[in-house]
């Protein structure tokens, strides 16, 4: 059976007290719309549509970032959770299949669950999402009648009874398209907010004789973000099953909970992390590489037995071949280090190929920018870079090659030579007691001004 998704994404987020539209706030370094949609793209659905309105423009680019061949459909005025299904009506024309609607504020829902929606949908005609809620407070209430949904009641229309239910709606709603739509069409806007609720279709098919029953799944699946405080509170769930998920693929944490990832960070078994790591998005780290403390990596590559840190930072297109040593106040942008070679102290490489078993000394600093133009810098193999070079891009040092300390290097350095330019050493004898006894007395004289 063909799938496609419909995810709801209009909402301006009031209580957000943002400016950002809420779907593009981000949990793990991605917003909450890319959440959404990762765990649904693994049904592999025919159709994506992603229903905007407020910030429409930033939402469907962020949408397009994730996947280009995302469908956005708009909602000029938000009417509520079945007028904007509504709108992706014409964005499906043709589709013979089951669609979920979806929220895009609501960001841990597994693909799990969202096949054992469609396996209930083989012998239903309408399947919802409910969570046993540990205080059910105001949300809307399932009532069951075995395995069959019978009402979805809100909480202000409950009766006691039926707020004593902990069986709870989370929104989301599984039904072929058909069926669907044609539920849609009979949704009414009879209440106080004149809007209309995707929610009604249940007790619309059950008039009809339709079947419909309810899936189940953990309440912190369901969680739906709404504000500052629920946004803080969703990005440290997401960190603590994303540390336990790497724990228990094996990767050692010293301090799991100063250990912050990404959506997509990849780690592989006999990792090392240390205390106070941040790994920005499109990070990878290969088996038995060791990042030290008070480092933050994005976008770059650390291979197998790579050491990083402690306090280094990577930029992206950092990339870290096997055995690299990366030390302590380092940074390493656009920059590709080959195998066994080290840049252990107070130093930048930007732009920049350094070759195998190569040493980079303190203080180095590849000079890439010249105010409009980056440039490349290029380092052979077993070569030595002395503490304090600078190196004027474009340039080239050859293999086994070096460069003295305090040199600043403008033009390429053949294989095997050493590079050197200094200013000749001039010591002028007793200068420095005649200079301090003159600044000394010009001090003196202005305290007492």
């Amino acid at each position: 059976m063909s799938t496609a998704l419909i995810i709801l994404a209009a909402g301006k987020g009031t209580r957000m007290e943002s400016d950002l539209p809420k779907v593009l706030h981000k949990i793990g370094g991605a917003p909450l719309l890319h959440h959404a949609m990762l765990s649904a793209s693994a049904l592999e659905p025919d159709r994506t549509i992603v229903v905007t309105g407020h910030g429409a423009e930033l939402v469907e680019a962020a949408a397009q970032d994730f996947d280009p061949d995302v469908i956005a459909v708009r909602q000029p005025e938000q009417l509520g959770t079945a007028h904007a299904v509504r709108q992706a009506r014409s964005a499906l024309d043709g589709f013979d299949g089951d669609v979920i609607v979806l929220y895009g504020d609501t960001p841990f829902i597994t693909t799990d669950t969202l096949d054992q929606m469609i396996a209930a949908r083989a012998a239903h005609d309408v399947v919802v999402l409910g969570f046993e809620a540990a205080v059910a407070g105001r949300y809307g209430r399932l009532i069951m009648d075995g395995k069959s949904l019978k009402r979805i009641v809100e909480f202000k229309d409950a009766t006691d009874e039926e707020r004593a239910v902990t069986l709870c709606n989370s929104g989301v709603i599984c039904a072929d398209s058909a069926t669907l739509f044609d539920l849609l069409d009979a949704v009414d806007n009879n209440n106080a907010a004149r809007e209309y609720y995707l929610p009604d279709i249940v007790g619309i098919a059950n008039t009809r004789g339709l079947k419909t029953t309810a899936v189940t799944c953990a309440e912190a699946e369901t969680l739906g973000i709404n504000s500052r405080v629920e946004l803080a509170t969703a990005e440290a769930l997401f960190q603590q099953a994303k540390r336990r998920e790497m724990i228990e693929d094996g990767v050692m944490m010293q301090a799991p909970d100063t250990v912050f990832l990404s959506f997509d960070t990849i780690i592989g078994r006999d990792a090392e992390i240390e205390p106070n790591v941040v790994f920005a998005p499109g990070v990878t780290v290969e088996s038995g590489a060791r990042i030290r403390a008070f480092t933050h990596l994005e976008g770059a590559h650390v291979s197998r037995g790579a050491i990083v840190g402690p306090f280094a930072r990577l930029r992206p297109g950092a990339e870290l071949a096997e055995h690299v040593h990366i030390g302590n106040f380092v940074e390493i942008k656009n920059a590709t280090i080959d195998e066994g070679a080290k840049v252990n102290h107070l130093t930048y490489i930007g732009d920049a190929e350094i070759g195998a078993r190569s040493n980079i000394g303190a203080g180095t600093i590849t000079c890439n920018y010249d105010g409009v133009m980056k440039h490349r810098t290029t380092i052979g193999r077993d070569t030595f870079i002395g503490s304090n070079t600078m190196l004027v891009a474009p340039v080239t040092v050859g293999n086994e090659a070096m460069t003295a300390t305090a040199t600043t290097v403008t033009k390429d350095v053949p294989d095997g030579a050493m590079a050197i330019s200094r200013a000749e050493q001039n010591n002028k004898p007793g200068f420095a007691r005649k200079l301090f006894s003159m600044l000394r007395a010009k001090k003196a004289k202005q305290a007492k001004g």
